[in-house]
Protein backbone atom coordinates (compact mmCIF):
# COMPACT_ATOMS: atom_id res chain seq x y z
CA UNK A 1 0.00 0.00 0.00
CA UNK A 2 2.76 2.48 0.98
CA UNK A 3 4.62 1.41 -2.26
CA UNK A 4 1.72 1.91 -4.12
CA UNK A 5 1.08 5.86 -2.47
CA UNK A 6 5.06 7.08 -3.64
CA UNK A 7 4.78 5.88 -6.80
CA UNK A 8 1.65 7.57 -7.25
CA UNK A 9 3.13 10.95 -5.64
CA UNK A 10 6.08 10.55 -7.55
CA UNK A 11 4.05 10.63 -10.65
CA UNK A 12 2.00 13.38 -9.78
CA UNK A 13 5.41 15.32 -8.96
CA UNK A 14 6.06 14.80 -12.52
CA UNK A 15 2.80 15.86 -13.87
CA UNK A 16 3.13 19.22 -12.15
CA UNK A 17 6.99 19.56 -13.12
CA UNK A 18 6.10 18.72 -16.65
CA UNK A 19 2.74 20.71 -16.99
CA UNK A 20 3.96 23.87 -14.80
CA UNK A 21 6.96 24.59 -17.16
CA UNK A 22 4.40 24.10 -20.04
CA UNK A 23 1.76 26.30 -19.00
CA UNK A 24 4.42 29.08 -17.90
CA UNK A 25 6.07 29.06 -20.85
CA UNK A 26 2.75 29.03 -23.23
CA UNK A 27 1.49 31.83 -21.47
CA UNK A 28 4.77 33.54 -21.62
CA UNK A 29 5.07 33.49 -25.27
CA UNK A 30 1.96 35.12 -25.17
CA UNK A 31 2.49 38.19 -22.70
CA UNK A 32 6.13 38.68 -24.17
CA UNK A 33 5.71 38.00 -28.01
CA UNK A 34 8.88 39.75 -29.52
CA UNK A 35 11.58 38.05 -26.59
CA UNK A 36 9.37 34.19 -26.21
CA UNK A 37 6.74 34.74 -28.84
CA UNK A 38 6.48 35.23 -32.55
CA UNK A 39 9.52 37.84 -32.59
CA UNK A 40 11.57 34.38 -31.46
CA UNK A 41 10.51 32.15 -33.62
CA UNK A 42 11.20 34.59 -36.20
CA UNK A 43 15.05 35.27 -34.61
CA UNK A 44 15.30 31.68 -35.03
CA UNK A 45 14.35 30.91 -38.63
CA UNK A 46 11.36 28.58 -38.12
CA UNK A 47 9.08 28.61 -40.71
CA UNK A 48 5.54 30.90 -40.26
CA UNK A 49 6.21 32.71 -37.82
CA UNK A 50 3.02 34.37 -37.01
CA UNK A 51 1.44 31.11 -37.09
CA UNK A 52 3.43 29.08 -35.15
CA UNK A 53 3.75 31.95 -32.41
CA UNK A 54 0.54 31.19 -31.81
CA UNK A 55 -0.27 27.48 -32.72
CA UNK A 56 2.91 26.33 -30.10
CA UNK A 57 2.37 28.30 -26.91
CA UNK A 58 -1.73 27.53 -27.24
CA UNK A 59 -0.41 23.80 -27.22
CA UNK A 60 1.85 24.46 -24.08
CA UNK A 61 -1.27 26.19 -22.14
CA UNK A 62 -3.85 23.36 -23.06
CA UNK A 63 -1.47 20.00 -22.85
CA UNK A 64 0.41 21.57 -19.79
CA UNK A 65 -3.19 22.07 -18.28
CA UNK A 66 -3.83 18.18 -19.49
CA UNK A 67 -0.86 16.98 -18.06
CA UNK A 68 -1.34 18.99 -14.83
CA UNK A 69 -5.00 17.46 -14.31
CA UNK A 70 -4.14 14.29 -15.35
CA UNK A 71 -6.48 14.27 -18.22
CA UNK A 72 -5.20 12.46 -22.01
CA UNK A 73 -2.01 12.45 -20.77
CA UNK A 74 -0.17 10.37 -22.90
CA UNK A 75 -2.02 11.92 -25.81
CA UNK A 76 -0.96 15.13 -24.33
CA UNK A 77 2.40 13.97 -24.08
CA UNK A 78 2.97 13.92 -28.08
CA UNK A 79 2.67 17.40 -29.21
CA UNK A 80 5.00 18.45 -26.13
CA UNK A 81 7.91 15.98 -26.75
CA UNK A 82 7.44 17.23 -30.83
CA UNK A 83 7.68 20.77 -29.58
CA UNK A 84 10.73 20.17 -27.68
CA UNK A 85 12.04 18.19 -30.31
CA UNK A 86 12.08 21.19 -32.52
CA UNK A 87 13.33 23.40 -30.03
CA UNK A 88 16.22 21.36 -29.74
CA UNK A 89 16.69 20.94 -33.09
CA UNK A 90 15.83 24.52 -33.59
CA UNK A 91 17.84 25.93 -31.17
CA UNK A 92 20.24 23.61 -29.38
CA UNK A 93 22.06 22.05 -31.98
CA UNK A 94 22.88 25.19 -33.50
CA UNK A 95 25.01 26.06 -30.22
CA UNK A 96 26.53 22.42 -30.21
CA UNK A 97 27.66 22.64 -33.68
CA UNK A 98 28.58 26.67 -33.12
CA UNK A 99 29.63 26.52 -29.10
CA UNK A 100 30.54 22.97 -27.93
CA UNK A 101 28.81 19.76 -26.09
CA UNK A 102 29.12 21.93 -22.83
CA UNK A 103 27.59 25.16 -23.33
CA UNK A 104 24.58 22.89 -25.12
CA UNK A 105 24.76 20.61 -22.48
CA UNK A 106 24.26 23.88 -20.23
CA UNK A 107 21.36 25.79 -22.58
CA UNK A 108 19.66 22.19 -23.07
CA UNK A 109 18.76 21.67 -19.80
CA UNK A 110 15.31 21.92 -18.94
CA UNK A 111 14.48 20.68 -22.35
CA UNK A 112 16.05 16.98 -21.30
CA UNK A 113 14.28 17.10 -18.48
CA UNK A 114 11.17 18.01 -20.50
CA UNK A 115 11.48 15.39 -22.47
CA UNK A 116 12.54 12.58 -20.13
CA UNK A 117 9.18 13.74 -18.21
CA UNK A 118 6.97 13.62 -21.31
CA UNK A 119 8.65 10.38 -21.90
CA UNK A 120 7.92 9.10 -18.64
CA UNK A 121 4.28 10.49 -18.85
CA UNK A 122 3.87 8.84 -22.48
CA UNK A 123 4.73 5.10 -20.68
CA UNK A 124 3.17 5.22 -17.43
CA UNK A 125 0.76 7.49 -17.83
CA UNK A 126 -1.43 9.64 -15.19
CA UNK A 127 -1.22 7.59 -12.37
CA UNK A 128 -4.50 6.61 -9.71
CA UNK A 129 -4.88 10.36 -8.67
CA UNK A 130 -6.13 11.75 -12.12
CA UNK A 131 -8.68 12.15 -14.34
CA UNK A 132 -7.66 9.59 -16.33
CA UNK A 133 -7.82 6.94 -14.05
CA UNK A 134 -11.43 8.32 -12.59
CA UNK A 135 -12.23 7.67 -16.75
CA UNK A 136 -10.86 4.24 -16.62
CA UNK A 137 -12.55 3.10 -13.54
CA UNK A 138 -15.25 4.69 -14.94
CA UNK A 139 -15.89 2.78 -18.01
CA UNK A 140 -14.44 -0.77 -16.62
CA UNK A 141 -17.68 -0.30 -14.45
CA UNK A 142 -20.13 0.24 -17.07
Amino acid sequence: MMKDYKANFSIILIRLMVGLVFLSEGIQKFLFPDQLGVGRFIKIGLPFPEFFGYFVPSFEIVCGILVLIGLFTRLAAIPLIIIMLVAIISTKIPILLNDGFWKMAHEARTDWAMILGLIFLLIVGAGKISFDHYRSQKSNNT
